[in-house]
């Protein structure tokens, strides 16, 4: 995976090369100049994965309930905040 661009994973791809990351870097074992290489690699990871995750909250869909009582879903109102004006 460590050959893979981060913006050409999906959250679980970085998120489990990241925790691998850190396992590295926490271990301590890692020669000075893998440890910054690992550190940058490391620091785009977490921003895809931040990235993913904001994109995801944006698409969440809103449950509620009518005054009718009936359930229903509607697209979050987040998303035209990310557009901005049309």
């Amino acid at each position: 995976m460590a050959d893979k661009k981060p913006q050409d994973m999906n959250f679980e791809e970085a998120m489990t090369e990241l925790e691998q990351v850190v396992r590295q870097l926490e271990d301590g074992r890692v020669p000075l100049e893998q440890a910054i290489g690992s550190y940058e690699r490391g620091a785009a990871l977490k921003a895809r994965c931040e990235s993913l995750l904001k994109e995801a909250r944006l698409t969440v869909e809103e449950i509620y309930k009518s005054k009718e009582g009936s359930v229903d879903v509607k697209p979050s109102d987040l998303q035209a905040l990310v557009d901005g004006p049309q």
